[in-house]
């Protein structure tokens, strides 16, 4: 066997249908579309999304109340009383510390730290936001809070 004699398996290579080049190609005249009809017309048919006349979904969408601003912030929360149980007194609490002890996913994510539960440790939290009721909780068992 050689480089010439090498061919494409018989059946996998197909030409093109080729409509609209004469009576004789087997695709003149109507080439395929049939006689009359929105369909046999160059720019027949409905477009997409169109649902029958019914008001298609994306112009109902729009219409449905609410708002999303695209600037939102979402904190991860983390109460008091879940850094009671997961941190020893002196400990140093951020973002890595976190993700460590399994309490967020990524170190990348916002935290605030609020104020359910009770805390009898004395810890240093280095968070975004902590609120004022965990503030007040933290500093009365003798902690720090920095907020970055």
């Amino acid at each position: 066997m050689q480089l010439k004699d090498l061919r494409p398996a018989e059946g996998s290579r197909k030409n093109r249908k080729r409509i609209g080049r004469g009576d004789g190609s087997g695709k003149g005249t109507f080439a395929g579309r049939g006689m009359n009809g929105q369909l046999s017309r160059s720019g027949g048919g409905k477009g997409a999304g169109f649902e029958g006349g019914q008001q298609p979904l994306a112009m109902r969408l729009p219409k449905l109340p609410g708002f999303t601003s695209h600037n939102r912030c979402e904190y991860a929360p983390v109460n008091v009383s879940r850094l009671d149980a997961l941190f020893a007194d002196g400990d140093t609490v951020d973002a890595d510390a976190l993700v460590a002890k399994g309490v967020i996913k990524h170190n990348y994510i916002p935290v605030k730290v609020l104020g359910t539960g009770e805390l009898s440790k004395k810890l240093t939290v280095k968070v975004d936001k902590v609120s004022a009721a965990a503030k007040a909780k933290i500093e009365a068992a003798g902690g720090k809070v920095e907020e970055e």
